[in-house]
């Protein structure tokens, strides 16, 4: 479906042409329709399928010639990177269209509140996360009486962060009479509760909730730890076509190590964790951008909410640890029409996972071997090594260990009796 056909104010149709928008994906072809009809939405879709597009292009064509002074929309997000993210695609669509927006989180310095409290007072779009937005709630310097629309974005990411509480407190504070936008890949508890409480009466979108992109090609090699850095040397160099290229682990102490293992071999390589505050996260996230740097290494900060074009190769450095984790991750590459590829490095301890993510996604992720010259491979067989690792640092003993008696010291061995116990025997 081509974007004319919805009726978008031309000017918004002229700056999504120059950025190459031409066709609707599923879920904007779903959603854009009801957002100007009005309607509340629910909307379950997985990573990289358009969903800023989906919700801010009838927003933008709904505001575009209102006259009201002040906030009219207001996205809440989980993180810093996805505000960021949104407020810049917005600046793209509303090119042409007279609408500020402004993008609101903490980790700055007094100088950023200053600016957010200004843009509190005269932005028509507000992006922010929680717990930024509910301190400046608290100091009233928010006013939302002119507020018409407002849009939940990765509302399941924001549950497993503990916003729940802040997102209630945020909506109490906002008109009755308002649109309620809700995008999320999944729907726990805690989502229904929200949608009971504060929806009219929702249309509901669902598109292939928690499986990846058909455009991402899938692997595993199966590898032992300390392969692993001389492997991702080797996926790098067999792909000189590749430009970017994203390396995900499970902790920040890992992405020092990866550096220290793949750095001096003629590419760039940089990391992107919570030890960067945003300034720096943001030169990296540029430089990335600017192919000044060919390899990001990232927690799972950068797998959620982040919008880079052409990421050519997604590897996992480990399995995460749920499939959602995992579909958010290699979502990074083959956005929109393009494809990309996804490795992922399967140690024995980890197969177990492998296997629950396969479960999940409804697909068997082909298993590779490693090449001769570094290495031998594990065996696949998550069955047995479930049994081994899954509670692996439990001492069986320790559960069933009686615990020292008056004859014995802290460390259970005999000490000496003392003089009362001498004259009892």
């Amino acid at each position: 479906m081509n974007f004319k056909e919805f009726g978008l104010d031309e000017r918004i149709l002229e700056a999504i042409s120059y950025m190459g928008f031409d066709s609707a994906t599923p879920i904007q072809e779903g959603a854009i329709p009801k957002i100007l009809d009005g309607c509340d939405l629910i909307a379950c879709a997985q990573t990289g399928t358009g969903k800023t597009a989906a919700f801010m292009l009838p927003v933008l064509h709904k505001l575009a010639d209102s006259k009201v002074k002040g906030v009219k929309a207001l996205v809440i997000v989980p993180t810093r990177e996805l505000a960021i993210q949104i407020d810049q695609q917005i600046q793209g669509f509303s090119y042409f269209v007279p609408i500020a927006s402004a993008s609101i989180y903490g980790g700055g310095s007094g100088n950023e509140w200053d600016q957010e409290k200004r843009a509190l007072e005269n932005a028509d779009i507000i992006i922010s996360t929680p717990g930024r937005l509910i301190s400046h709630i608290n100091v009233k310097n928010t006013n939302f009486d002119n507020l018409k629309i407002l849009i939940l974005d990765e509302a399941d990411r924001m549950m497993d962060m503990g916003f729940y509480e802040d997102i209630q407190k945020i909506i109490s504070k906002l008109p009755k009479d308002r649109q309620t936008l809700m995008f999320s890949a999944t729907m726990p508890d805690k989502i229904r509760s929200i949608v009971k409480k504060n929806m009219i009466h929702p249309s509901e979108i669902s598109l292939a909730i928690s499986k990846p992109s058909e455009k991402v090609v899938q692997a595993a090699y199966l590898v032992n730890d300390g392969h692993k850095p001389t492997l991702i040397h080797h996926l790098i160099k067999d792909k000189p076509n590749y430009e970017k290229i994203i390396i995900f682990s499970s902790t920040k102490r890992a992405v020092r190590e990866i550096i220290k293992g793949i750095s001096g071999h003629g590419y760039g390589v940089e990391g992107i964790s919570s030890d960067l505050d945003q300034q720096q996260r943001e030169e990296v996230l540029n430089k990335f951008k600017a192919n000044l740097v060919r390899v990001i290494v990232a927690t799972d900060v950068l797998s959620r909410g982040i919008d880079i074009k052409d990421v050519d190769l997604v590897i996992n450095y480990n399995v995460p640890s749920d499939a959602e984790d995992y579909v958010h991750r290699i979502g990074r590459t083959a956005r929109a029409d393009a494809s990309g590829l996804a490795i992922t490095l399967v140690n024995e301890e980890e197969m177990y996972k492998l296997a629950d993510v396969e479960k999940v996604i409804e697909a068997e992720i082909p298993k590779i071997n490693l090449p001769a010259e570094i290495g031998i491979s594990p065996e696949w067989n998550p069955k047995k090594y479930k049994a081994v690792f899954k509670h692996k640092g439990s001492n069986p003993s320790k559960k069933f260990k009686k615990k020292p008696t008056n004859k014995h010291n802290s460390q259970g061995q005999p000490r000496a009796p003392k003089e009362q116990d001498k004259k009892k025997d």
